[in-house]
């Protein structure tokens, strides 16, 4: 059998010869290929860090933090509960009104909340007075407020609070929920409770209000 040379097989009209690709052909080809793969990963992860940046700096709304304590109530509260919890929502995107402080008294918390819910604020954060003691009270307090209740959100603080070591959390009978168009979120009030609960809190806080706007 004879074999014709690639650089003479006719194609039609057209000498081929000048299309025959050699070895370095074919490493310049990978290479190309390899950056091209490599330049496309370094657009995609730009992509998401500004998505991210976007996000963190979208402004989602008002908030507004409700210390319910009797030591903070009467300005001798020094956790500093308040400022982080108002730091935290600031880093998520949110517009704190304010930190009030009330007594754990069910009657004081309920007024705070519902001046928050007539204030038209997008979230108020409670935190205190969701454990088992007889002055806990804020899950009374504030069971009356809502019109919609959010099991969701309530279960995934207790579970994330758990998986953080935060005891407090995990047997949290703190409730969230939605009223008039507030979210209002109940948190237990441990430093660990409250940063756990703000990172689980915060990612979904854009879906809700979102959702209730458009209701």
């Amino acid at each position: 059998m004879t074999i014709t040379p690639p650089d003479t097989v006719p194609f039609g009209d057209v000498d081929i010869s000048a299309m025959v690709i050699g070895e370095a052909d074919v490493v310049a080809a990978d290479a190309a290929a390899e950056q091209l793969a490599v330049r496309a990963e370094e657009i995609e992860a730009e992509g998401l860090r500004m998505r991210s940046l976007n996000l963190a700096d979208e402004d989602l709304g008002r908030a507004l933090v409700v210390i319910v304590d009797d030591r903070a109530a009467h300005g001798e509260d020094q956790s500093l509960i308040g400022p982080l919890v108002k730091e935290l929502l600031e880093e998520a995107g949110f517009h704190v009104d304010a930190v009030v402080a009330v007594e754990s008294d069910e009657v004081e918390i309920r007024n705070a909340l519902n001046t928050a819910v007539i204030g038209g604020v997008d979230l108020v954060i409670s935190v205190g007075g969701v454990g088992v003691a007889g002055r806990d009270v804020t899950p009374e307090a504030t069971a009356d407020l809502l019109d919609r209740k959010l099991p969701g959100i309530e279960e995934a603080l207790r579970s994330s609070g758990l998986a953080a070591g935060a005891m407090d959390a995990g047997l949290s009978r703190g409730l969230a929920g939605i009223s008039g168009q507030t979210i209002v979120v109940n948190l237990a009030n441990s430093r660990a409770a409250v940063r756990d609960g703000m990172a689980t809190i915060t990612p979904m806080a854009k879906h809700v209000i979102t959702s209730i706007s458009d209701f």
